[in-house]
């Protein structure tokens, strides 16, 4: 069997869901599992919607989620028929489901309500595919993976009960598989024991379809992009972007922890534990060759670009000119930990300490102040961290160029450096 993951972009809109079925039909013999993402751009306006809510800006709110249900009833409109009804009533049932979650007043942190409301993305994209599909012939059971994989709590970036879900998958989606051929479920989306929805952290359908395919011992797992594989840059901030026919699995997660978009950092590792090919695919044309991901060594690869932007610098000092030693730096990385914060980039010397992370305003805010017991602490935004591996000098003097170097990190193989516009 294989495990088919579809992405935001594969189904913004009913002409490239259209496609969707175009390409599974030409599969309609084998197995398969399906991961679909939210629809477009609907994480982030729904992203918006708990923003507003936790604001106590109820009516905002609202008026934001009306438009985020319009969206979606007026493309199940376009696209169904026969299976309409049916699929308006799960539609106006997810609906609901965060109607009245936008009526309460908040009483918990933020991540616990943005779980709650950006889960639904996926929800109403599947229902709607899985609708569209069945409607063309191709047979199709709809599930709610929040009923298959099992999660902890930590709201935002939730890890997964292996041994829970493993045991749902064998006692629920493979007679699924049995009965029906094909299975249309969500990414990025999970419950906790008491049924709250998590999320796995941005971009986290691939690691759904990742766990899949482990899980159900697949023969694949085929990730479908509205690009021609996995890239050397992004094409769309970079022209001369080359197509990587050929990856491994090592490649991939060094690519995934700097901050390359095209893989979630979690997806290669359960693909990895089992020797499961991944393969990234052209969803606007289906026959181009793509990228495959394996475990075989490679030489000659191309400098690979990453750019992350709106990042920030923290600069910590110690507060009388001693030596940042253990007892700081332990306490550093617990404050981290405790906040739940990665760091993109670190870099010790003798009295400091310079931290690149993502300028989420919230954590850093707290970040900032727990630091500020132990640390002099200068915080500096829009900021953008460029890493370059496999890069060679040519290469990193024309990224940097008509920038201002904040902190640059190297190795033999990458190449970091923070730079800021000027």
């Amino acid at each position: 069997m294989k495990v088919f993951k579809f992405g935001g972009a594969s189904v913004n809109s009913t002409e490239r869901i259209q496609q969707v079925g175009h390409i599974l039909k030409s599969y309609q013999d084998e197995e398969l599992l399906i991961v679909i993402s939210a629809m477009g751009k609907t994480t982030n306006a729904l992203e918006k919607v708990a923003e507003s809510f936790y604001a106590g800006k109820k009516e905002e709110a609202l008026q934001l989620f009306e438009a985020i249900k319009q969206n979606h009833l007026t493309i199940a409109k376009f696209l169904l028929v026969t299976t309409y009804n049916e699929a308006l009533d799960q539609l106006v049932n997810f609906f609901t489901e965060v109607e009245w979650l936008l009526h309460d007043k908040p009483v918990q942190e933020f991540d616990y309500y943005y779980d709650q409301v950006v889960c639904i993305g996926e929800l109403l994209s599947t229902v709607i595919v899985s609708a569209y599909l069945n409607e063309i012939g191709f047979a199709n059971h709809w599930v709610d993976v929040r009923d298959i994989i099992r999660t902890d709590d930590n709201f935002r970036d939730a890890n997964i009960d292996w041994r829970f879900t493993s045991e749902r998958v064998e006692n629920l989606v493979t007679p699924l598989l049995k009965e029906y051929k094909a299975i249309v479920t969500q990414g990025f989306i999970g419950s906790t024991d008491e049924n709250e929805s998590t999320t796995l952290g941005r971009e986290g359908s691939d690691y759904t379809a990742a766990v899949f395919a482990n899980l159900l011992n697949a023969s694949g797992q085929y990730i479908w992009k509205d690009v021609e594989g996995v890239m050397s840059a992004d094409p769309k901030e970079f022209s001369d972007a080359q197509l990587l026919r050929e990856l491994n699995y090592d490649e991939v997660i060094e690519m995934a922890y700097y901050g390359a978009q095209v893989i979630h950092p979690k997806t290669i590792k359960p693909l990895q534990n089992k020797g499961i090919p991944l393969y990234v695919k052209c969803f606007l044309d289906k026959d181009l060759a793509g990228t495959v991901i394996h475990n075989k060594s490679l030489k000659g690869l191309p400098p690979i670009v990453v750019l992350k932007q709106n990042q920030a610098l923290i600069q910590l000092h110690s507060k009388d000119f001693s030596f940042v030693g253990e007892k700081p730096v332990a306490e550093l990385y617990q404050l981290l930990a405790d906040i739940k914060i990665k760091p993109n980039l670190m870099q010790t010397g003798a009295v400091s300490i310079q931290i690149c992370l993502d300028n989420h305003a919230e954590k850093l805010e707290k970040l900032a102040h727990a630091a500020s017991d132990i640390f002099d602490v200068q915080v500096e935004k829009g900021l953008t961290l460029l890493t370059i591996r496999h890069y060679n000098e040519a290469i990193l003097q024309k990224m940097v160029a008509g920038s201002k170097v904040e902190l640059l990190q190297q190795t033999p193989e990458t190449v970091q450096v923070v730079l800021k516009a000027v």
